[in-house]
């Protein structure tokens, strides 16, 4: 079983598609796909890579350590979106893991007790409504983090590590981003 759960959000998402190009959204090939990051999205994408695998090994935060599984919501009826796997798509492609896509975003009640069951280090990357309730399931209680995840804030990561027969929950600022806050949620 593991010992560290680590939450992210998707990356930057269309907000208002055919404005502008910097906010529609983006293939890694350069074709717009309404269902992928924007150009921001793909620079946090990016900057995870190092949050999460550190060049010198030394961590921005002692919360922060480097996955070993990385969940990402798959494609279903319900979630055309490519958003969760792209955003951490790069660090698995550097650390030579496979994504785990099995679960589809609207099957994360299912995808939390496999991550719980999995050995090493774990990192989840889901759609931001559905981020609170994963949380509650590992914690097995609605009353330690925030019941709503600001639609604006793509720059934390939620982290629950083991403590004895429950978890300890903290939030970790990526600031990877200018603008990226550091504030918790």
């Amino acid at each position: 079983m593991t010992d560290k759960i680590m939450i992210i959000r998707h990356a930057e998402k269309p907000t208002d598609p055919g404005i502008s190009p910097e906010f529609d959204g983006v293939s890694a090939n350069g074709q717009m796909n309404p269902e992928e990051l924007i150009v921001r999205g793909w620079q946090r994408s990016g900057g995870l890579v190092r949050l999460f695998k550190p060049r010198d090994g030394h961590f921005v935060d002692p919360h922060l350590a480097t996955p070993q599984t990385i969940f990402a919501s798959g494609i279903g009826h319900h979630s055309n979106s490519l958003r969760p796997q792209h955003t951490v798509l790069e660090l698995a492609t550097l650390l030579g893991l496979q994504l785990n896509t099995q679960f589809l975003k609207d099957d994360f009640a299912n995808m939390v007790p496999a991550a719980v069951a999995t050995s090493g280090d774990v990192l989840i990357a889901w759609e931001h409504q559905d981020i609170p309730a994963i949380a509650n399931q590992i914690l097995s209680s609605s009353t330690t983090v925030p019941q709503q995840w600001p639609g604006d804030r793509f720059d934390i990561v939620w982290v629950f590590d083991r403590q004895g027969s429950g978890w300890s929950f903290s939030q970790v600022p990526q600031l990877l981003l200018a603008g990226d806050s550091p504030a918790p949620i």
